[in-house]
């Protein structure tokens, strides 16, 4: 198989993509275990492209269920090197409202007990995430997304990404508390997935799509499950037609990323140091420093 540079991970409302040719189900044996569903792999006209439900084909898996460490590692194997992220998430401030994309480029890490690293076991690493959404990747992201419009709802450049453990809603309190920290919205699912992405040197980006003002503003309904769905369908055509936008935009680019060389700088293990079993597990992950593709391996 031809290797395979850009894919999507379709959160909640997106379980397939539009517009996909030629499609192959491929599941790939990791050492965490299954992915969330088969990976569909085909061409976005002349661009092979993999695509990824996040909670498995008729919603099956709850966010603290998602194997984030496999769905990372076989994209990863697979050969992908951009990945866009599509996520459904509530809004925090009364400018983002239900329907408007938002594209942030920072996380806050709310979640308990997530598989949180490929590394331990014997192989440390450390890698930056001072900017855990690829600035290449993002600004390509928001050109289309300003350029193209998104349906009825605007579109927001930057803010900051709370992830909670869910699976249930904010409690009023907490939902204000997450205000005062000056996050912009709220979602279940992208840590430790933009975690991974970085170790796994994959420039990694977020179309968070608004689906309610979660529970603070006490003059609008607390957000229900039926409320977000609502709304997601009608955010999902549009996120299909802005990420086939996106992808051929960045087939033509291509742009450069830090984080194809994140481990460069973060791999504190020496690779003449690790067994043949670390090897193996980490095997996609390494492949370009154990080629000799990095000076500093």
């Amino acid at each position: 198989m031809e290797p395979i540079e850009i894919a999507v991970i379709g959160g909640s409302g997106l379980y397939s993509m539009q517009g996909l040719q030629q499609v192959q189900e491929v599941r790939v044996d990791t050492p965490y275990g299954a992915t969330s569903d088969a990976i569909a792999v085909g061409r976005l006209g002349d661009v092979p492209v993999a695509f990824l439900a996040r909670h498995a084909r008729g919603h099956k898996l709850l966010p603290s269920e998602i194997p984030f460490l496999a769905n990372i590692w076989a994209l990863k194997s697979l050969g992908v090197r951009y990945l866009l992220s599509v996520s459904a998430v509530g809004s925090l401030i009364e400018e983002a409202a239900p329907l408007d994309l938002v594209l942030p480029d920072q996380f806050i890490d709310h979640t308990r007990g997530r598989p949180r690293s490929f590394f331990g076991a014997g192989v440390v690493a450390h890698v930056s995430l001072a900017e855990p959404i690829c600035p290449a990747l993002h600004g390509l992201a928001a050109r289309v997304a300003q350029s193209h419009g998104f349906g009825r709802g605007q579109v927001h450049q930057g803010g900051t990404y709370v992830c909670i453990d869910g699976p249930q809603f904010s409690t009023r309190a907490e939902s204000l508390m997450y205000k005062q920290w000056g996050a912009t919205v709220i979602g279940m699912t992208n840590l430790p997935e933009a975690r991974l992405a970085r170790e796994a040197e994959m420039a990694y980006a977020t179309l968070a799509l608004v689906t309610d003002y979660d529970c603070w503003r006490e003059r609008t309904e607390a957000v229900s499950a039926d409320m977000a769905m609502a709304n997601l369908m009608e955010n999902a055509a549009q996120a299909q037609a802005l990420v086939t936008r996106v992808i051929e935009r960045l087939d033509q680019e291509r742009p450069d990323s830090a984080a194809h060389t994140a481990l460069s700088s973060a791999l504190i293990t020496p690779l003449r140091d690790m067994d043949t079993a670390q090897r193996q597990r980490l095997a996609p992950l390494l492949g370009r420093l154990a080629a000799g593709q990095d000076t500093n391996a």
